[in-house]
């Protein structure tokens, strides 16, 4: 347990000292944060328990988008401190993300003083309706003698269901009050072991020609993929990753797997034809969207749907267990190291995504949110070197510059790639900033192709028409006049910035990002669409 220094005269701490201090010795020793009036005393807390690092976010979508990243780097929960209910609105699209994800997070909201809420002053708002939303356990500590448990509490159901966003908002004068102390932290839960009837029926699956396993959430790490992989190459059934993983180690060396495609369409080919899908980590997979005349649920009439482990379960347990049983034997077929430099010549999205592959340091973590590029990015990953991906979860763009910097933050020994569509960066660019002041070592790959490139797909897909050959409505799914120059954006935020129009530009910039520490960014220049 950590010591917190007394408030002067005061038997016992300041809540907010409480709440810091209880957090740390529950193992949450990192607190992303866009404060306000009402968290003043949480962020002098810092002072006072310095084992608690923060890190100042300039938009709450970056605090809430890193710790998210974060969390799903080190497996335990950061912590975000927001302000009010406006601060908890402009932070719910990466909660959401997060919350799609399963991912543990403690969200710390501050609000106005008990007394003071009955004066409806312009920041009131109903932070309980909001972060219900997003989260599975809300509570609102009542009184500075039960800040400290209700801590412990919090970070405690973040473990939950696999992992949950947990919300504690803190009153300004309990946050003030003293007579507070320290709690001590509860034991960690532990995710459901596989259960013995869903293994067996997973192998009867598997067994049969055509199964397909669906890998996601927690059966993505090295050792689920190598189980996976040996159950595979036993039986032959096809290996499948959701298409949005919340983490997934994969690379040379590992076992290759597709990715299910975002469109439903292509998703269905995939799918067709399979006897079974077995759902490791997964969910059933249904259509992102609605679309005249194509089917919502993806699962192809007459395929039997096993689950063999939800997102609670362990999931590299059960896929163990599982190859034991079909492939006691069998050893997994490792991807090949096969990512060699693209030809010169002008950039276009194969190119790109070939230098990035050709170019990636080992061990990295790559953050995709390249959306139009995503299907031939993952494939030119599979062959390239070891590597974690994160990927967006919820849909709600504007998670990469965010979750880059998460990561960076929880693994500073690793380099991060950061594969982002130029649309969705600028939600949230004010990650660059962080990055620079923290000087982290992530290297932003802008796909710049001037447009909305999948809402001009999507805006055909729908029935809707041809943003090609649409005047009104097409320019509202492009990005000129003016065209964002995100080099020299970068570069107000002291970030080194270069611009790439062919793959020799484009390798040499990546070369130079990762020869030096601190983060940079490489605006990369495709052609637009229609």
């Amino acid at each position: 347990m950590l010591p917190v220094r007394s408030a002067p005269g005061a038997g016992g701490v300041r809540g907010a000292e409480a709440l810091v201090g209880s957090l740390v010795g529950a193992g949450v020793d990192v607190c992303f944060m866009n404060p306000g009036t009402s968290e003043m005393h949480f962020v002098q807390a810092l002072d006072t328990v310095p084992e608690m690092r923060g890190v100042l976010a300039l938009f709450e979508g970056v605090a809430t988008g890193a710790a998210d990243a974060h969390a799903r780097i080190t497996g335990r929960p950061a912590a975000v401190l927001l302000h009010l209910g406006p601060g908890l609105g402009n932070g719910i699209a990466n909660l959401h993300n997060a919350r799609r994800a399963g991912t543990p997070l403690l969200l710390v909201v501050g609000a106005h003083a008990t007394d003071h809420v009955r004066h409806d002053a312009p920041l009131q708002s109903d932070i309980t309706a909001l972060a219900q939303t997003v989260s599975g356990w809300v509570h609102t500590s009542g009184d500075v003698r039960d800040v400290a448990d209700d801590a412990v509490r919090a970070v405690a159901a973040t473990s939950e269901h696999g992992g949950q966003v947990a919300t504690l908002v803190l009153p300004a004068d309990v946050s003030w009050s003293e007579g507070g102390a320290l709690a001590p932290a509860l034991p960690a839960t532990s995710p459901f072991p596989p259960a013995p009837e869903r293994v067996a029926a997973a192998a009867k699956a598997v067994r049969a020609p055509g199964a397909v396993i669906l890998l996601g959430g927690p059966a993505l790490t090295v050792e689920a993929m190598d189980a996976a992989g040996r159950v595979a190459a036993a039986t032959g059934a096809r290996l499948l990753v959701e298409t949005f993983p919340r983490r997934w180690d994969t690379g040379a060396g590992r076992p290759r797997a597709d990715k299910l495609a975002y469109f439903a369409e292509q998703a269905l080919e995939q799918l067709d034809g399979a006897s079974s899908l077995v759902l490791a980590g997964a969910r059933s997979p249904v259509s992102f969207f609605g679309y005249p005349g194509v089917p919502g649920d993806l699962v192809p009439e007459g395929t039997a749907v096993v689950g063999l482990a939800d997102t609670a379960s362990d999931a590299a347990a059960a896929l163990a267990a599982l190859a034991a049983e079909v492939a006691p034997d069998a050893e997994a077929e490792p991807a090949p190291r096969d990512a060699p430099e693209p030809p010169p010549g002008p950039l276009d999205v194969r190119s790109l995504c070939a230098a990035i592959a050709a170019t990636l340091p080992e061990d990295a973590i790559v953050v995709d949110e390249s959306l139009t590029a995503a299907a031939v990015l993952a494939p030119a990953l599979q062959t390239a070197a070891p590597h974690t991906q994160l990927a967006l979860t919820g849909g709600a763009i504007g998670q990469g510059p965010p979750a880059a910097l998460g990561a960076a933050v929880a693994a500073p020994d690793r380099p991060v790639v950061a594969v982002q569509a130029e649309g969705s960066a600028l939600y949230t660019l004010q990650a660059l900033w962080t990055q620079a002041r923290e000087h982290l070592d992530v290297t932003t790959v802008i796909i710049n192709n001037s447009a909305y490139a999948i809402l001009r797909v999507e805006m055909a897909r729908t029935g809707a028409g041809d943003a090609a050959h649409s005047d009104r409505a097409g320019r509202m799914l492009t990005l000129t006049d003016p065209t964002p120059d995100f080099v020299s954006l970068a570069t107000g935020y002291g970030v080194p910035a270069r611009r790439a129009e062919t793959t020799e530009d484009l390798l040499a910039a990546l070369r130079w990002a990762q020869s030096e520490p601190g983060p940079h960014l490489i605006e990369a220049i495709v052609p637009a669409l229609g």
